[in-house]
C-alpha cells in the first residue's frame, strides 16, 4: 500500500519595500513586460519575499520577459520570479508555466497597483499572497 501525504498549501509573504519596487519596475518598464528574481526563504509552504535581483541578460518586449538560468550565480535564497502582463490580464500563460523558476511565480498586471499582483504555483493555481511591513 502506498501512503500519499497531503499537498502542501503554500502561502506567500512579500515585504511592502520589496512589492513598492516591484510595482515601480513595472512601470518603468511598460508597455514591455519586465521580470525580475524573488528573494527571500522557504519554509514549511510559507514562502517570505525579501528582496529582488535583476537577472543577467534579461530581455523584454511587449508580450515575453526572460532570461538565461545558466548566467545566474548559485544562489539558495532564490525563491521564484514576478514578471509583469502590460496587457492587464494577470493570469500566467502556457510560456509561464513551462518557463517556472523556484517555489512562485508572481505576476503583475497593468496598472501596476497593489491590487494587481497575484502569486501562482507552478501548476498555475493562485496562492494567498499578504504584504508586510515586518522584517521577514
Amino acid at each position: 500500500m502506498i501512503f500519499k501525504s497531503a499537498p502542501i498549501q503554500r502561502t506567500v509573504t512579500i515585504k511592502k519595500d520589496v512589492l513598492d519596487g516591484i510595482l515601480s519596475f513595472c512601470k518603468m518598464n511598460h508597455p514591455n513586460e519586465g521580470i525580475l528574481i524573488l528573494r527571500g526563504k522557504y519554509k514549511k509552504g510559507n514562502i517570505m519575499v525579501d528582496g529582488l535581483v535583476i537577472p543577467p541578460f534579461s530581455h523584454h518586449g511587449p508580450t515575453f520577459a526572460g532570461f538565461p538560468y545558466s548566467f545566474l550565480p548559485l544562489d539558495p535564497s532564490y525563491v521564484g520570479t514576478v514578471h509583469s502582463h502590460p496587457t492587464g490580464l494577470a493570469k500566467p500563460s502556457v510560456t509561464d508555466l513551462h518557463n517556472f523558476f523556484g517555489f512562485v511565480s508572481i505576476i503583475v498586471g497593468s496598472p501596476y497597483e497593489d491590487d494587481s499582483v497575484f502569486a501562482y504555483d507552478r501548476d498555475g493555481n493562485l496562492l494567498p499572497l499578504t504584504i508586510s511591513q515586518e522584517q521577514l
